[in-house]
């Protein structure tokens, strides 16, 4: 261990979400990463993260005039003059090419330092490697994982850094514990002696329930990139199967993981108990980043036992003001404005609200509910795109009572979860690991309105902090679960939500308050880092 007694650590994470200026996140995963690096600053740790400096970020999501998303790519070299130029460059051996990697520092958000690789350099032949997040091909995502893996260990040589543990946010860095045990074994030691000891300085967080969401690679793609690191076949199966599954990977080669809520670890259990040699996977609910996300004249006014409704108008009336310069749509301040913001992915359920015309149109049309959406998918995924597709036709079919904004980003998300009275999250349970959005609503007084899934069954008294619906209802038959849930959320949302805000202010005002004070410590990021350091890093 480090001498001031707590573990150094070296957190790995294919994307950070520190600033929107910074366009080197996708979603909630880069979110996460970003929190946990300014909780640490703020908490004195002994932390440095290690990611990539993405050209072009991930995809510029626009709705054409026909309603239909799609991507733009603009090279964000202003990123540079928010960088500090460290000097140094790393070499990966990718395909048998050298490919150089500039280090750049990034330290201005409040967080620990963040150290970036980045292959846009004159040497070689291929710059474009950091291109993309998340790039589109088997052997380009491969390319891209050994620059996070291989090229974050060489960098971390290269500094001259006594690190304690490794974290790996996902699978996308599990080429550094590889890297790991070829160091090892270069020093003489067998595989098997090189893997119990290299697993007991990396731990993992896995995060999606979704099968699609845990990458997998085909071994001779990975044998091809020279992602073998000069191990065997035999060893790269026993650390992550066949074909090799990152997730799998990264169970294998750490002392423990960790689920990021408490429901989340019970799927996760059940979801790899089939795997061997794996470590326990324990749960540490997520937090966000109070400075970043809570509204300090919300805070205040619950600090000082000041009533909330006023300040909330005022944010609520901040947001109706950007959706006009952002739409040309003047939504109402005085009804009730829901938001929904989350990746396009079906399992999300996004335009579920909408499966019954009849039941929600007259509402709608009267202007009683509004809805604000945001949201991106993969530019791969045409169901993801469809579902943002028929939010748009939504959104021209009452365009008094519905905006889609477009380009998802953390701006829009910091306005929407302190801007809008309700916050609604309806995935198919059990499948959202988290969603560290309904945390960010409620910290700012915004009620949630969820399905029990993710983080919302720890915090949720329904009627009193938020509401729940569908009473953790779980079917393999998709279509019973989304006509349970969908008759759940009508009857929650009409027969109870809509009441309270028109004809019960009084009431409305104490779940306000009743929101922050059972979410705001409990859900923080510091509480998630403190547990970091007591319950994975120090095990």
């Amino acid at each position: 261990m480090s001498s001031n007694k707590e573990p150094k650590v070296a957190y790995f994470c294919m994307e950070y979400g520190l600033d929107k200026a910074m366009r080197i996140y996708a979603g909630g995963l880069g979110i996460l990463a970003g929190d946990i690096l300014k909780a640490a600053k703020e908490l004195n740790k002994p932390m440095i993260g290690i990611g990539i400096l993405w050209r072009q970020g991930y995809t510029k999501q626009l709705i054409a005039e026909d309603g239909r998303p799609y991507d733009s790519y603009h090279n964000n070299d202003y990123m540079y003059k928010l960088l500090d130029d460290t000097g140094i460059t790393v070499t990966v051996r990718i395909r048998d090419e050298d490919i150089i990697c500039k280090v750049w520092k990034l330290q201005r958000y409040d967080n620990v330092p963040l150290y970036l690789l980045d292959t846009n350099h004159k040497k070689n032949a291929n710059k474009w490697i950091t291109g993309q997040l998340y790039g589109w091909f088997a052997e380009e995502r491969i390319a891209q994982e050994l620059i996070l893996g291989v090229g974050g260990i060489k960098l971390i040589r290269k500094l001259g850094l006594n690190i304690d543990i490794y974290h790996f946010n996902e699978g996308h860095a599990v080429f550094a514990g590889i890297e790991l045990i070829r160091e090892k074994i270069k020093q003489g030691q067998t595989f098997d002696e090189a893997l119990a000891e290299v697993r007991k300085k990396i731990v993992f967080t896995t995060h999606t329930p979704v099968k699609e969401g845990n990458e997998k690679h085909r071994l001779d793609s990975i044998r091809y990139m020279g992602g073998f690191r000069g191990l065997p076949l035999e060893q790269m199966v026993k650390i992550g199967g066949a074909p090799f599954n990152m997730t799998v990977a990264g169970l294998r080669l750490s002392k423990i993981a960790n689920a990021v809520a408490e429901l989340h670890a019970v799927t996760a259990r059940k979801m790899w108990e089939h795997v061997d040699n794996k470590s326990p996977i324990i749960a540490i609910t997520n937090g966000v980043h109070h400075k970043t996300w809570v509204d300090q004249r919300i805070r205040e006014a619950y600090d000082q036992g000041k009533l909330l409704w006023p300040v909330h108008h005022e944010l609520k009336k901040e947001l109706i003001k950007y959706i006009k310069q952002k739409t040309g749509v003047n939504l109402s301040s005085d009804k009730l404005l829901i938001g929904f913001a989350r990746r396009a992915a079906p399992y999300k359920r996004s335009d579920l609200i909408f499966s019954k015309s009849s039941i929600i149109g007259p509402y709608l049309k009267e202007g009683k509910i509004q809805l604000v959406f945001s949201g991106k998918a993969h530019p791969l995924d045409d169901k993801g795109k469809r579902i943002i597709s028929s939010l748009v036709k939504m959104s021209k079919k009452y365009q008094h009572s519905i905006v889609f904004l477009e380009d998802y980003n953390m701006e829009i998300g910091k306005k929407l979860t302190r801007g809008v009275d309700l916050w609604l999250n309806n995935p198919r349970r059990p499948k959202e690991a988290s969603g560290t959005s309904g945390m960010k609503a409620a910290m700012n007084g915004v009620l949630n309105m969820s399905v029990l899934d993710g983080w919302w069954p720890e915090a949720c008294e329904d009627g009193v902090n938020g509401w729940q619906f569908g009473d953790g209802y779980q079917d393999s038959d998709q279509d019973k679960q989304d006509e349970h849930d969908l008759k759940a959320l009508y009857e929650v949302l009409l027969n109870k939500v809509v009441p309270t805000y028109y004809h019960n202010r009084e009431r409305w005002e104490e779940m306000m308050k009743a929101s922050i004070e059972s979410t705001y410590e409990r859900f923080s990021a510091k509480r998630m880092l403190k547990r970091y350091y007591k319950e994975i890093y120090t095990f």
